[in-house]
């Protein structure tokens, strides 16, 4: 990426010379021109929120940004790109969603998320370490900025205006006003889940804002939670798990089952953790923020459970979906099963059978299917 201050080389994670996505767009570069042509002063404390691959922050190194991510790949892509381009370990201070935000924030840098909740929990929480003098600059492509983004920033910090469009990103300017009356943060919201799916029919979800289908049971979850396997698995992981909800019915479901609970998203693990917990469940349970099932012990696992998301951001793609599967044929012992959910559409079967020889169709609608696919050896 060309930058004003000479180009930074930069790569997503896990690094793949096959990935033809790129780990910075237009937003990036267009706010990075626009720091150094409006010379904005990036003395004091420099936040950057969203920063999907640590271009921002790499970019910008030399003033000691903080970086705040929700993303286990970003915050490692980000320490990547950090050693590449040389820069002094520490130099740029690393939190995620989950962490206390810097109590004073001179110049605040968003790249705008895709989750419209998250974009509001993270301003509601560092409103108040902005003051009158604080720079606030949004960026992010014309696609993702809506009305409705810009009357966040406007009700949360203060007056908002957007620039025009450079090669289909635009910038989001805010000036905050610190005698603003700011909402409670609704976050984390909690609701009762309906009847007709299995051990967790009427028990309590709890979603940390940016996770998804937070203020309801999305349809692909339900249709899974009807066709679970039944209990006497052993160790199980819920791999990509957001809320949650398919560990805790299968905990629910098995009190002697370990439950290993695994996503990128540091949101998603802890609203896996509280949904859990709000629920009382007997027997072991283990909460890991981490890239899918690395880390776990080859031949450990008797049943992965996955709904794998089909999007990086707002690109397209069946990598995670691959990797995913990849690292569960991995963890699994011989005989130890893959359940899968997913769209028609996706052609899942294909794939699962290219890697473990196998794959049965459990249970399929007009819409979804759970495919089992069986480690044999």
């Amino acid at each position: 990426m060309t930058t004003p201050w000479g180009e930074v080389g930069l790569t997503r994670f896990p690094e793949d010379p096959r990935d033809r996505l790129r780990a910075w767009d237009a937003s990036d570069a267009y706010l990075l021109r626009h720091l150094a042509e409006e010379k904005v002063p990036l003395s004091g404390t420099v936040v950057v929120v969203g920063d999907r691959w640590g271009a921002l922050v790499t970019a910008l190194a030399a003033h000691r940004p903080v970086q705040i991510t929700d993303s286990f790949l970003s915050r490692e892509a980000t320490r990547a790109n950090l050693a590449r381009a040389g820069v002094e370990p520490g130099a740029v201070r690393l939190l995620t969603t989950q962490d206390a935000p810097p109590e004073r924030v001179d110049t605040l840098l968003v790249r705008v998320p895709k989750s419209l909740a998250l974009l509001e929990d993270q301003l509601l929480r560092l409103a108040p370490g902005l003051h009158a003098g604080s720079v606030v600059v949004g960026t992010g492509m014309v696609k993702e900025i809506h009305t409705s983004t810009l009357e966040l920033f406007e009700r949360i910090i203060g007056p908002t205006r957007t620039s025009l469009a450079q090669q289909k990103a635009r910038l989001i300017f805010c000036i905050p006003d610190p005698a603003r009356e700011r909402p409670a943060n609704p976050w984390p919201y909690s609701y009762a889940l309906p009847g007709g799916v299995g051990a967790v029919s009427g028990r309590t979800v709890v979603n940390h804002a940016g996770v998804f289908c937070a203020d309801r049971l999305d349809i692909g979850t339900r249709f899974f939670l009807q066709h679970l396997p039944g209990p006497g698995a052993g160790r199980v992981v819920d791999l990509g798990c957001g809320n949650g909800v398919v560990g805790t019915a299968v905990a629910l479901a098995d009190p002697a089952a370990e439950v290993l609970f695994v996503d990128e998203s540091f949101q998603a693990v802890a609203s896996a953790e509280a949904t859990y917990k709000a629920n009382g469940v007997p027997g072991h349970a283990e909460f890991r923020v981490g890239d899918g099932l690395a880390g776990v012990a080859p031949g450990s696992v008797d049943l992965v459970l996955n709904n794998p998301p089909f999007h990086s951001h707002q690109a397209t793609t069946d990598a995670t979906a691959w990797r995913m599967f990849t690292g569960a044929k991995r963890a699994l012992r011989p005989g130890g099963e893959l359940w899968v959910v997913g769209n028609r559409h996706l052609g899942y079967h294909v794939k699962l059978k290219r890697l473990f020889g196998n794959a049965e169709l459990v249970a399929s609608d007009p819409k979804f299917v759970v495919l089992r696919a069986v480690r044999k050896s």
